[in-house]
């Protein structure tokens, strides 16, 4: 995956629209468990004390305490106790979608981690619960953005990450796209064309690819450009107008299209190189 490629994918799973039904802390009873298939929420437990177990699919797993632990959306989940030192945990139960797919089909993680400081871990649930009872308009900005800084924390600390674009649906296709895009930023290419390359009826496509990246293919293409040009300003000594003509365009055209990227004008970008 080149860095194109990288940059797009940390802003495709970025997209994520989170939604945060349950979080607390319990110190559950010794009758605690459940079996749950194709689960359709997340569950994160952050285990402080006690024993237990959690399975997903057919793996089971015995959290001990420190551990944080995710349960991903569309699995099989189960958990129960096996002792009278029941677990006493954080947790929360939430989705996280990005179109119709959840994020850890799209993002393959271990289903675990050793938390580094589990006093500002605490305190980070801490703060999930008391603003998921709060009435305040802020509340759910919060909670949002709390839960971001967990799934943060989850996969900074994991050593298994991985994109796992064989579950999205249209990933092929559009992949094939987005290279051919790459691969032409100085051409002017049809819709025709890249619906062509999609086998979409053009209609279709720009929605299908808008829905897939954010973006219309003429807006992806100038992003493209922008950050192929931004590299260029910062490390070579091609003028503008020389670097406009590196991608086919008019010099006052790609001059308005890189302030609308970038909200520099490209002289003023290279004015920002270290000197």
């Amino acid at each position: 995956m080149n860095l194109s490629q990288h940059t797009f994918w940390k802003k495709y799973i970025a997209r994520v629209k989170i939604d945060v039904d349950h979080a607390a802390y319990t110190k559950v009873v010794r009758s605690w468990t459940d079996v749950i298939p194709a689960c359709p929420v997340n569950r994160l437990y952050f285990i402080i004390e006690g024993e237990g177990y959690v399975k997903i699919g057919d793996q089971t797993y015995y959290p001990k305490p420190g551990e944080l632990y995710l349960l991903p959306a569309g699995r099989d989940q189960a958990y129960g106790t096996i002792s009278d030192d029941t677990f006493g945990k954080y947790w929360c139960h939430f989705t996280a979608k990005i179109g119709d797919l959840d994020l850890f089909q799209i993002l393959s993680t271990a289903p675990s981690i050793v938390v580094k400081d589990p006093v500002l871990l605490k305190e980070t649930f801490e703060k999930l619960i008391s603003n998921r009872r709060s009435d305040a308009f802020s509340a759910e900005f919060r909670v949002t953005g709390i839960l971001h800084e967990l799934i943060a924390e989850f996969i900074d600390g994991n050593a298994a990450v991985k994109l796992n674009l064989a579950t999205t649906p249209t990933y092929e296709k559009m992949n094939g796209v987005l290279r051919y895009m790459e691969q032409h930023m100085a051409e002017q290419i049809s819709i025709e064309t890249l619906a062509q390359l999609a086998h979409y009826h053009p209609n279709y496509f720009i929605n299908a690819f808008k829905q897939f990246t954010g973006y219309s293919p003429i807006q992806y293409m100038n992003h493209l450009r922008s950050e192929k040009a931004k590299d260029l300003l910062l490390t070579t000594e091609l003028n503008v107008s020389q670097i406009a003509d590196a991608f086919g365009m008019e010099l006052s055209y790609f001059s308005r299209m890189f302030k609308e990227q970038t909200g520099f004008k490209p002289t003023a970008f290279r004015d920002l190189r270290p000197r």
